[in-house]
This record gives C-alpha cells, structure tokens and sequence, in this order.
C-alpha cells in the first residue's frame, strides 16, 4: 500500500467500545489528534461509510476509512514528553507480577485496583509500568489486552512488534481460549450453561456502564459452569467469554441474577455477602491459553488474589475441584438449557422492574 492510498481497519476484540481519538493514539500514534479532527471536520474519516467524530466510540467488526498518510514535518514536530523514571518500589512492583516469560510475550498476575491503562483520574496502572519490564528487549512490552481494574488475573503482554500483531489477531478471531474464576450471589439454576444476551451502552453513563440490550447489543456469548456451592448463598463458577464485550462477564450473570459478588456496579447491594467475605470484586482470570508466535501454546494459570483465596476458603471451597479442561471443550448445552436460562433472565428482568417500582413509590 503506498503513502496515497486511503487505508482502511477493521475495529478488533480489544478495541470494543472505545473512542475513535484513543483507536488512533494505538494503533497510528504519529497521526496527531488536530489531522484526525482536520479529517473529521471534511468528511474524510469514516466508521463503516458513515462520516464520524474523533469522540464517537466504535464497535467490533465495524470498518475505519483513514485517508492517505500525511508526511511528517520534522521542523514542526513536538518532541515525544519523556516518560517519568520509575522508582525502585515500582520496578519490584512490576517484576513481581510476572509469572512467565519468553522471547515473544510476558505474562502478568496484574492485582485487583491496577487498572490495565491509565485515564482522565487514572495515574496508577499496567501502562505507566512496561519500562520495568523491558529487560533485555529493544523496546518496552505491549499491551494486547485488557482486565477491567478491579479484576484480577492473567493479563498478556507482547515482547516485540511480531508477536503484538500475532496476539491481536489470535484475540480477535476468538482463538485465543479466556477461563476465569468467579464467586456469584446464589447458585444458577443450570450447572453448566451458555448465556447469549446482547450487550450495548447504558444510555446517560458516556460508555461507562453496559447493559443487555435485545434491540441494539451486539451479540454476546459467555459459557459457564458451576463448580462447587455453598448451599444457596453463592456458588464458584468458571466461565469463559466467547465473546469480547465491555464488562460482559459481569452483565451476564447479573442479567441472570447472580451478579459477580463484590460488583456493586452490576449487582448493587446484594452483590455484598455478610460474614466476613471480602466487598473486594470476586472475578479472576485464571488461564490463558494462546498460540505462540514461535510455535506451541502459551498456557498459564494465575493464582488467586488474598481476599478471593480467603473468601475460598471462608465458604468452604475445595480448590482442588478447578482447573479442569477449557469450557469449550465440553458438549453445548442443550436446547432446554438454553430456554431455562432465558427464563432465569425474564425472572430477573421482572425482579429488577418491581425494584424500580417501589423505589418511585417511596419517593412520592
């Protein structure tokens, strides 16, 4: 492709869900932001042939129009700000999430509260600590994917440029293989199922909150399987997105009625249990499993944060009984599977209305 062709991508997995401005800050970082308003402004940039702003947030699957590259003014060009040094505490910070390591890619056990990149009140987070963890590499890691902030676990990182596309690709064709760990309010009445709801935007939260949405959502899928309970107050569930929506484990079980416990955002007050179980979110990623540039497989498991281990172990949990093969692996469920589970989404639908209900009565 030469430097006067109109260039056109195609939004992946990992870019789901955010603004058009951040989209070019990953993946055409020389682009300044006054050309892509300058394109913006005259037509020339488009989201799927429909003219588009660099505030507008884009979706997966949908195609960018990106005119030719403009040459670079060496002249005029501002100088990249140098990035501050890290302290010692934070280089020992960074290298002791690290639970593998080769040539290509690093793996993190990144901690609940560390947000994955930094934002307008985020100055703690995995993008502000890649120098540390550079080591013998030209240049620092990169991130090719994300965990929500207060979700714990396996978080990937690519060593060179090769192995970011390489992971990117695998991510967004879906075979790269997710399991997490998660403790629910309740116990799903389906031990091992297949949710497949939509999720869009909650209208009003500015893309930060999600929703099923039967009309707009994109299509979603997240299996899942009960592994163990105690008694009904809350099971420990593993599940595996097939898909690669904002929040979407989290709106899933919600959307079912067993929120994630410890996620006040999707669950408000019931997602909290008594008894000295940790208000902390319960929602771990456990193992990644992905192909290796080089050849063979990347597969590694993350062990679990203090409050989730001690809440395991508060509940009576035999940890013995994870870890099992990948959930895909396992047969689909069934037709009648699927229908319960759409009843148990009804029945929660219905709950959350009557909630809505009285709580406009009192305020009257």
């Amino acid at each position: 492709m030469s430097s006067n062709d109109v260039r056109q991508f195609v939004v992946g997995a990992d870019d789901d869900g955010i603004r058009l401005d951040r989209w070019f800050k990953r993946h055409l970082p020389d682009t300044s932001f006054n050309i892509v308003s300058r394109w913006a402004r005259t037509g020339q940039l488009r989201v799927d042939g429909a003219r588009a702003d660099p505030g507008d947030r884009i979706a997966e699957g949908q195609v960018i129009r990106v005119p030719p590259a403009e040459p670079a003014k060496a002249a005029t060009a501002r100088p990249k700000p140098n990035r501050p040094p890290l302290s010692d505490d934070q280089v020992a910070f960074a290298r002791e999430m690290v639970i593998h390591q080769d040539q290509q890619a690093i793996v993190l056990n990144k901690p609940p509260g560390l947000a994955t990149q930094g934002g307008t009140k985020t100055t703690e987070h995995v993008d502000g600590l890649l120098d540390a963890l550079q080591f013998e590499a030209e240049g620092r890691p990169k991130l090719v994917h994300r965990l929500d902030k207060d979700t714990s676990g396996a978080l990937l990182l690519a060593r060179t440029s090769r192995a970011a596309a390489f992971f990117s690709k695998h991510f967004s064709g879906r075979s790269a293989k997710k399991l997490y760990w998660a403790l629910v309010v309740g116990v799903p009445d389906i031990e091992d199922g297949l949710i497949e709801l939509p999720i869009g935007k909650q209208p009003g939260t500015g893309g930060e909150k999600m929703q099923v949405d039967m009309k707009e959502g994109q299509p979603s899928r997240t299996r899942y399987r009960v592994i163990e309970q105690a008694g009904n107050r809350t099971a420990w569930v593993e599940l595996q997105p097939l898909t690669g929506r904002t929040h979407q484990l989290r709106v899933h079980m919600a959307a079912i009625g067993h929120p994630i416990v410890g996620d006040g955002k999707y669950g408000l007050q019931e997602a909290f249990l008594t008894g000295g179980i940790s208000r902390k979110m319960h929602l771990h990623a456990r193992r990644i499993r992905i192909d290796h540039p080089d050849g063979g497989k990347i597969d590694v498991t993350a062990e679990l944060p203090d409050h989730f281990a001690e809440s395991m172990k508060t509940l009576g949990f035999d940890m013995a009984l994870g870890d099992t093969d990948a959930l895909d692996d396992r047969p689909p469920p069934s037709r009648e599977q699927k229908k319960a589970q759409a009843r148990a989404h009804a029945k929660s639908v219905r709950k959350e209305r009557r909630g809505e209900r009285r709580g406009r009565g009192q305020k009257g």
